[in-house]
């Protein structure tokens, strides 16, 4: 571990050691986070996906940032995304258990607004799997295009502020290690099995861990970037 790892190691333990010792600022945290879900799943996502992109930057690098990056436009863009991912978790978790008893699973609602059980496991694996094999292979889709769209233009807010060049950055993306790597792999064996658990939290932690597991995926996109250049 270099130097220069060690001191972001430091400096995310000085920023999140006091919501762990001081229980005021958790305190507020939590009051924050109840009373502005949606301004708190920007503000969690801006951050915490956005680290998770550095990280992927230095694993294939060796930088946490460099000339055309844009960790500004990556945070604005995992704000805005959070915000529908926000949106997403509300929807699914009121949609499929609704549809769970709609097919003659009665006891769906109340499973997953209980104490852990097998139950409320296999509603919340009902619920991960139909937003991972719906909503997520788009989301992924749409990241893909933003992340090109901020590389393009030179990681600057001027260039990120520019149209979208979506006619053309679409039929450009690697289609064979989108679908091969980051459908096919990180869906069924990552992304379902990890908001699984997810949805068997408390509701007021599922997007808090759902931006961690953001972390995860800049891990994991920078396998996806690494196998584009094989």
């Amino acid at each position: 571990m270099k130097k220069k790892d060690l001191m972001v190691v430091a400096i995310v333990i000085v920023l999140l050691l006091p919501f762990f010792i001081v229980p005021s600022v958790y305190k507020a945290y939590t009051d924050f986070n109840n009373a502005h879900g949606m301004i708190m799943s920007f503000i969690k996502f801006a951050i915490l996906a956005t680290f998770g992109e550095m990280i992927g930057l230095r694993i294939r690098t060796g930088n946490f940032n460099e000339p055309g990056f844009g960790i500004i436009p990556r945070a604005i863009v995992w704000g805005f995304l959070g915000l529908w991912i926000k949106m997403s978790f509300v929807i699914f978790t009121s949609g499929v258990p609704s549809f769970l008893t709609y097919i003659g699973i009665e006891n769906a609602i109340p499973a997953l607004k209980g104490n852990l059980s097998w139950a409320k496991v296999f509603v919340a694996f009902c619920i991960s799997a139909a937003m991972n094999t719906s909503f997520a292979p788009v989301f992924m889709t749409f990241h893909k295009i933003t992340d090109t769209h901020i590389v393009n233009n030179g990681g600057t807010i001027a260039g990120f502020l520019k149209p979208i060049k979506f006619k053309e950055i679409f039929p450009s993306l690697n289609w064979s290690v989108q679908w091969n790597f980051v459908f096919k792999k990180t869906i069924p064996f990552f992304w379902i099995p990890a908001h699984t658990i997810t949805f068997c939290l408390p509701e007021n932690m599922q997007v808090l861990f759902a931006a961690f597991l953001g972390i995860v995926l800049g891990v994991l996109l920078s396998v996806a970037a690494l196998s584009e250049k094989k």
